[in-house]
């Protein structure tokens, strides 16, 4: 059964016809949810009639894709989905590392109400993972997450860089969450446990090093299954 699309036309953009950047997104949430796979050809004569725009943006959302190494561009094929090699993957968990120690060290936003209903509800979300692991949901969840870490980063170029390496490392838990089940649904809940306890200290650096935390975490599972390394 083909999942569906995400939705391409949400109440923000009006009538108004979609950026570079928003498309950009929806390609890459598309990619990270399976609904592109690996080998599947982005055609931009369909996608600019999908989106209601000329070929000119998707073409530059595609080589913004291109430079994330989610995309290659094959002569005489077109721009085809491709999956990131071990070592591209070791490359990008080692910025996210270091990008999450900068949480709360630039610009942090302030702690709102709502960031904790967010928390909270993702919290429920989780839970219902514990007792059916549904790759599609986790992958939709932790995008949820995403969010609101994002939504936390007050500095601009921080949270351009989180969101890019973001995406690149979303791109493989599809595969982590076939293989690992239940471990990736109980560590998930873990780490939103921990992030409502800081969110309710009002402390966005301890955010920060609770992401780093979990992204470690996360790259020993990637390890293990998906490229069956032993710990020592």
């Amino acid at each position: 059964m083909t999942a569906a699309k995400i939705q391409l036309t949400p109440p923000s953009w009006g009538e108004r016809k979609p950026g570079v950047e928003e498309i950009q997104d929806l390609i890459l949430k598309r990619i990270c949810f399976l609904e592109y796979t690996q080998g599947d050809r982005l055609k931009e004569a369909e996608l600019a009639q999908e989106f209601g725009v000329s070929r000119t943006p998707v073409r530059d959302a595609i080589s913004r894709i291109n430079h994330l190494g989610l995309v290659d561009t094959i002569n005489g094929v077109g721009n085809v989905v491709m999956e990131l090699s071990p070592e591209k993957i070791a490359h990008v968990y080692e910025m996210r590392l270091h990008l999450a120690s900068l949480i709360g060290a630039t610009a942090p936003c302030s702690v709102e109400d709502s960031h904790l209903d967010r928390v909270r509800d993702l919290q429920e979300q989780a839970r219902q993972l514990s007792n059916y692991v549904d790759s599609r949901q986790y992958v939709i969840v932790n995008d949820q997450l995403n969010t609101l870490i994002s939504d936390l980063i007050g500095n601009s170029v921080l949270r351009s860089f989180w969101t890019q390496a973001y995406y690149q490392a979303a791109s493989t838990w599809h595969r982590v969450v076939d293989s690992a089940g239940s471990e990736v649904a109980e560590a998930l809940l873990a780490e939103l446990i921990d992030l409502e306890m800081a969110l309710m200290e009002q402390d966005v650096v301890a955010v920060g090093y609770i992401q780093r935390i979990h992204i470690g975490y996360g790259y020993a599972r990637i390890r293990k299954f998906l490229f069956g390394d032993v710990p020592d």
